[in-house]
């Protein structure tokens, strides 16, 4: 359609435009193809209503309308805001208000001699600013500049309008300047027959006024009296910018090829206590554990303190969501709340221990009685103090019994000795054999409690287990019955008690927890050999502080906490007394343990004390009723088997002379078997044999394992041959 010289062929563009066929593009109707394509989509909706619809089609892409089904499962969210839904939290934000009120007023107070003479200094460039302000207004000078333009343009008649406007102006503020100022007069006058007082204010009135106008813009009158923290709002952006730098591929590709849709924000950023939520959809194929592991770069990307980034999974809802957490301050150095148990005048453990406190300030408790409690961590990070909070709240229940071994030897324990029936502090064999005992005992105790509850009506005790009620009962003996052992590994790795430990201890975790008895143990070696799987798959309630691998983070939290994103390796240095507390709740909560140092715990057990003196249920060591060492027991073992052995009896089997000391004391010896009664007699160098004897059900002889009453009668003798000597 172009010529060489560039010129338009409007006959070749008539030719191509009646042509049927040929190389140019054919011309299109556009109102028949619109209407072509309005009847197909027709066709195509009606096609739907009877047959299969397309995947990608408009219709199957439909958000469909909410349903009654879809309101009834939504969350409500609540009318009251949280700090009204809660006596304890209402109270703590009065206190805080009415702290800042008292700070700021006394704050102020101090510097009022500061404020007068600021006021004082500036008062003269005040009053010549009031001055020459008037000034300005009553000639009317803010108009010159526009009179004088006019001037400048010739215009007389512009210039005649204004300067009549001026001289109205200045007339009428003339007469409104003279009657003030004479007002002004009369009342100075008057000022010398006024009181005194009313001498004094009325120039400091006047002082005050002429030195707030002459405050400079860039330096206020008051000091700061409380310096609040800028922290820049999380956004959107800002987030996938920190999840970019990552180094996960997944984010990586998806962001390169989507953009920033490729991170999902299933709900607004939003302020959550003192920080931002945000909750994330990552892209497909990375889970919420992959960001967790990255803390450190996930807070440098947010360019905020580690201890202010908390990214937590909800693998409830799938393993990609995350929740992300940043706070205004460190959790580690922000202010935490006094723990509330500290002046309480006594508590019931029945109710929540409080026992620390959320991310976002908030106090996290959870019901100690029918569970067990496990705390583990490396060393250093505050196990003992933590469990020396529930502890020490059921040490203010004066009807609930405590038990304390530390095998540690460091005392850490030491203020609960006060009022604890047995209490246990070493790092010897004895300490280690004190804490086998007490669990042999608390599996009796199971025992027991069991037969009393099996023999109470059902409508005393309807579901088969110890209630707050039947807990104050004295005479069923269904107290609470609380036993703690700090650095239990050190029980369990035994080389001697730790196989027969951790059977007895998974027994009564089991037995114990609708009878009214409660464990806890604390362990900085959770692994298999420190831990057994019988005791750590059975606790009910687990705190994980920091750990260095995923099989210590899973010893202690559960099988596939880690995977699930509960990773408490996370945790670093500055993280003392943060942990993963799991079981207390319905998902993982990450707490920061209330902390009660040495001399307010032990101002804690005095007062606790005190209640059970009142209450009667000072029992035990705490009474000063001091428990037999382990070697005092053995030494009572040698008598009680040559006392259930008699000389003309060279021989016996340890399974017969097991049941005979039993029937001898059947509180010291009801549970003891032939294995344990060896191991018994194993440190005084007494051994078990082959020895024939008559089997007493059946009569006939046979070779069993026995001991030699010789040995035992020697070794009595060598003892008391010592003890002479001592006395020589």
């Amino acid at each position: 359609m172009t010529n060489p010289d560039d010129r338009f062929d409007w006959q070749a563009a008539e030719k191509d435009l009646n042509a049927t066929a040929g190389p140019d593009a054919e011309v299109v109707d556009l109102d028949a193809a619109r209407a072509t394509r309005t009847r197909a989509a027709v066709v195509d909706d009606q096609d739907h209503e009877g047959g299969p619809t397309l995947v990608d089609s408009p219709a199957a892409q439909r958000v469909p309308r909410f349903t009654l089904t879809d309101v009834r499962a939504g969350d409500r969210r609540p009318i009251l805001p949280p700090w009204l839904r809660s006596r304890d939290a209402l109270r703590d934000v009065m206190r805080w208000t009415v702290g800042h009120l008292l700070h700021t007023t006394a704050y102020h107070l101090v510097r009022l001699p500061k404020y007068v003479g600021k006021l004082a200094w500036r008062a003269p460039v005040g009053a010549w600013r009031l001055v020459s302000g008037a000034g300005r207004w009553l000639f009317d000078w803010e108009g010159e500049p526009l009179r004088q333009a006019t001037a400048r343009t010739n215009d007389a008649e512009e210039y005649l309008k204004l300067s009549r406007q001026r001289d109205r102006r200045v007339r009428w503020r003339g007469i409104v300047a003279t009657f003030t100022t004479s007002l002004t007069l009369a009342g100075g006058i008057a000022m010398w027959w006024a009181p005194t007082w009313a001498q004094w204010a009325v120039p400091a009135l006047l002082v005050t006024l002429c030195g707030l106008f002459g405050q400079p813009a860039d330096k206020p009158l008051l000091d700061t009296a409380v310096v609040v923290p800028r922290v820049a709002r999380l956004t959107s952006d800002v987030v996938v910018r920190a999840l970019a730098v990552l180094g996960i591929a997944g984010i990586t590709q998806a962001i390169a090829k989507q953009g920033t849709k490729a991170i999902g924000f299933t709900a607004p950023i939003t302020r959550d206590g003192p920080g931002w939520r945000a909750d994330i959809d990552l892209p497909p194929g990375v889970t919420a554990g992959d960001v967790i592991e990255r803390r450190d770069r996930l807070a440098a990307g947010l360019t905020r303190p580690l201890g202010c980034v908390w990214p937590e999974g909800m693998p409830e809802v799938h393993p990609g969501r995350l929740m992300l957490w940043v706070g205004d301050q460190d959790m580690a150095t922000a202010r935490q709340p006094a723990w509330p148990l500290i002046k309480a005048g006594g508590f019931d453990l029945a109710k929540p221990v409080p026992f620390g406190t959320d991310p976002r300030g908030r106090i996290v408790a959870f019901d100690l009685p029918y569970t067990n409690v496990l705390i583990g961590s490396i060393p250093g990070y505050g196990k003992t103090a933590a469990i020396g909070v529930p502890m020490l709240a059921a040490a203010l229940d004066p009807h609930a019994e405590l038990w304390c071994f530390e095998f540690k030897g460091t005392g850490g324990l030491d203020p609960l000795a006060k009022v604890a029936a047995r209490y246990a502090s070493g790092a010897d064999d004895d300490t280690a054999e004190q804490g086998l005992e007490a669990l042999r005992e608390l599996r009796r105790e199971c025992q027991r409690r069991a037969a009393v509850i099996k023999g109470l009506p059902k409508q005393v005790c309807p579901d088969n287990k110890v209630t707050p009620e039947l807990a104050r009962r004295k005479n069923l003996g269904l107290h609470w019955l609380v036993a703690a052992f700090d650095e239990i590994q050190e029980l369990f790795s035994h080389p001697e008690f730790g196989k027969e430990a951790g059977e007895l201890a998974e027994k009564v975790i089991k037995l114990g927890r609708a009878l009214g008895v409660i464990l806890l143990f604390a362990t900085q070696r959770p692994d298999a050999k420190s831990l057994p799987t019988g005791v750590s798959a059975n606790v009910g309630t687990r705190f994980c502080l920091r750990v260095m691998g995923q099989l210590e983070n899973d010893m202690v939290l559960g099988t596939s906490a880690y995977k699930n994103g509960v990773r408490a390796t996370m945790f670093t240095r500055k993280d003392k007394g943060v942990g993963y507390l799991v079981g207390a709740a319905d998902d993982a909560q990450i707490v920061r343990t209330f902390y009660v140092d040495g001399p307010t715990a032990e101002k804690i057990t005095d007062r606790a004390r005190l209640l059970r003196e009142q209450a009667g249920t000072l029992t035990g060591h705490a009474t000063g009723q001091e428990m037999a060492t382990p070697a005092a027991r053995r030494d009572n073992l040698l008598d009680d088997i040559l006392a259930v052995v008699p000389a003309d009896e060279p021989k016996v089997w340890t399974e017969i002379l097991a049941d005979r000391l039993a029937e001898l004391r059947p509180d010291a010896y009801g549970d003891l078997t032939r294995d344990q009664l060896t191991a018994a007699l194993r440190p005084y160098g007494i051994t078990t044999g082959q020895v024939w004897g008559t089997d007493p059900t059946t009569g006939k002889g046979a070779n069993r394992r026995g001991i030699d009453r010789s040995h035992v009668a020697e070794t009595v003798a060598d003892r008391n041959r010592q003890r002479r000597n001592k006395a020589a």
